[in-house]
């Protein structure tokens, strides 16, 4: 018989937890365990969870994450696996990014990992189309980016899906108009850009679904690089069968944020006027799929071998 494998879900409650907690249901090698709701916030009884379970997903805030994982740390050799979806940890360089097509060896450093941090939306989007660009070297690493996007809703917490459940939030609303929204680092980091990037993210009166998109001039790549390059250079990266593929846009003008809600799949678009020397690179997905609970489940059947 299968070894079958205990995993905790601390903060089981939240938006990405329940997405969770519904995937893993009913998988073949593994076995959900949850704490007591009254005892959900008693370090010894999710200490005593952490040393049952095999792997941990924290669905937390950040210093709440930062504090489970100092749990886990007490543990010593009883400390199970984690996979940490908050920004605590991902640009530390002792966890591994959870983005399995971020490099050709990255799927193997999650299996072999035992601290992954899961990727947010936003970057998840933004890193799928720049960073085979500046590997391949059409992209300068000192290039100005500029990233625009909007999601729907249920990537802003409970507080913005009550808002706009209850029809008490704007229909659009441009935020993080400061330039410090706390995606960027992992942004800039794993797109390996040397120049901070320009990002302006948003958010639509529509549950879930999201589009990130980078325009570009195209004089200012390397070697005179077309929209064909760009696009081949994505096709190559990604191959075929993957949950990230590069999607035809000939004929296509406009381009909606809902259309893979429900799924966990990546789809990344060139749009481009070569003649006007310019491009719109285009990535859709579910917030709450690749950009959330789809990429920890992923994570997890990587790190799991199942």
């Amino acid at each position: 018989m299968s070894r079958v494998s205990k995993i905790f879900i601390d903060g089981e409650a939240g938006t990405t937890g329940l997405e969770i907690r519904q995937k893993l249901a009913g998988q073949p090698g593994i076995e959900l365990i949850s704490i007591d709701p009254e005892r959900r916030k008693d370090p010894q009884a999710r200490a005593d969870m952490m040393r049952e379970a095999d792997l941990v997903v924290l669905c937390l805030p950040d210093a709440a994450a930062k504090e489970a994982v100092a749990i886990m740390d007490g543990l010593g050799a009883d400390a199970p696996r984690v996979v940490d979806a908050s920004t605590a940890y991902r640009v530390d360089p002792d966890w591994v990014y959870g983005f399995a097509e971020l490099a050709p060896d990255q799927k193997a450093r999650i299996a072999a990992a035992k601290r992954v941090s899961n990727p947010g939306c936003y970057p998840t989007g933004a890193i799928a189309l720049l960073r085979p660009l500046v590997e391949k070297g059409l992209l300068p690493r000192d290039y100005p980016v500029t990233v625009n996007a909007v999601s729907g809703y249920s990537g802003g917490g409970r507080q913005m899906i009550e808002a706009y459940e209850a029809g008490a939030a704007p229909s659009f609303e441009l935020y993080g108009l400061g330039l410090e929204h706390k995606h960027m680092p992992e942004l800039q980091s794993y797109a390996k850009l040397t120049r901070r990037p320009i990002f302006a993210p948003s958010v639509g009166n529509f549950r879930q679904g999201m589009i990130v998109s980078v325009p570009l001039h195209l004089d200012l790549l390397s070697g005179g690089a077309k929209a064909a390059d760009i696009e081949a250079a994505l096709s190559e990266w990604y191959g075929q069968g993957g949950l990230v593929t590069v999607a035809p846009t000939a004929g296509i003008e406009r381009i909606e944020a809902e259309a893979l809600n429900g799924t966990d799949r990546l789809e990344l678009c060139v749009f481009a006027n070569d003649a006007r020397g310019q491009a719109v690179l285009v990535a859709r997905l579910d917030n709450l799929g690749k950009g959330a609970s789809g990429a920890a489940v992923q994570n997890i059947g990587i790190m799991l071998g199942l």
